[in-house]
């Protein structure tokens, strides 16, 4: 009878062991802070200035150690304190689920600048009209993960500036960041409380306001041209619409021109438009590399 009352305690004990065991990593951050996930996010992060760091978190073991090792070092650098996580759902569970490749960082939040804050663009002058500036404009992107390919695109295609109207626009967030594969860390992005009027100032400053529409009809007399058809040689700002409707309607009265996307096929209905990711990618990519054989 000893024996089984003992044999009943240790199982006891083994499950209370095992749920102790099973309990998530609990961590008190910092009144306003946020956790960063992904490699790309956070190591950018660790290697910009633009955020206050509080703690890095790394998974033991694995076969990621060298760029552990590495994520050290700028941890230390920066004396940011590293705390080695044994288990993964410990990481899981800061990230809330999210895909962290085994580390995580707890940081400031970053912000859009307003664009009183913009460094002087050299539009005035004529040098600046001359010169080939390219502006992204985002009218109320609301999916994190969209605007986190926006930004990678814009910034490896060689955009110059991006702007996204402050109402009802997603904010940068740690998915941005990491759906941006750590673009954000490193590129400003700009917000506007009054994106019509800042439309109309660059267009009396000179740029060229271009919109994007998914269908190639004319909208109100703005003539709609093929992307592959755009030539341009003065500061141009590409404006992208939302997920849903697209450029509003009052957007595109603003636009001296809008492009679409011939499609290779006839298209089913249903199916007749591409991501806003996706559909940005190739405009900035037709758009910039004009850019690119006028630099050369």
């Amino acid at each position: 009878a000893s024996r089984e009352v003992w044999s009943s305690r240790e199982g006891d004990f083994s499950k209370a062991r095992k749920r102790l065991e099973r309990k998530p990593l609990s961590v008190e951050r910092t009144k306003g802070s946020e956790i960063l996930f992904g490699i790309a996010p956070c190591s950018l992060a660790l290697s910009q200035s633009r955020r206050s760091l509080f703690r890095l978190f790394l998974k033991q073991g694995g076969s990621r150690r060298l760029v552990m090792s590495e994520f050290v070092l700028q941890a230390t650098a920066r004396g940011v304190p590293v705390h080695h996580i044994r288990r993964r759902r410990e990481l899981d569970a800061l990230c809330r689920g999210q895909v962290h490749q085994g580390v995580c960082l707890e940081a400031t939040p970053l912000h859009f600048k307003s664009l009183e804050e913009a460094e002087n663009p050299d539009v005035g002058a004529e040098e600046g009209r001359n010169r080939q500036l390219i502006w992204l404009v985002l009218e109320q992107i609301q999916d994190p993960m969209n605007l986190g390919a926006l930004l990678r695109s814009a910034y490896f295609l060689g955009v110059d500036r991006v702007v996204t109207s402050r109402r009802n626009s997603c904010p940068l967030t740690p998915t941005v960041s990491k759906a941006s594969s750590g673009a954000m860390e490193v590129f400003d992005v700009y917000s506007t409380d009054d994106l019509r009027s800042f439309l109309k100032a660059k267009s009396a400053e000179g740029w060229e306001v271009v919109g994007t529409v998914s269908q190639p009809e004319d909208v109100e007399n703005v003539p709609v041209i093929s992307c592959s058809e755009f030539r341009w040689n003065k500061p141009v700002i590409i404006v992208i619409g939302s997920e849903g409707d697209g450029l509003s309607v009052e957007t595109q009265l603003l636009c001296h021109r809008l492009l679409a996307i011939p499609p290779g096929r006839a298209l089913h209905p249903g199916i007749e438009s591409l991501n806003v990711s996706v559909a940005t990618g190739i405009l900035l990519h037709s758009i910039c590399s004009q850019k690119l054989k006028h630099s050369d």
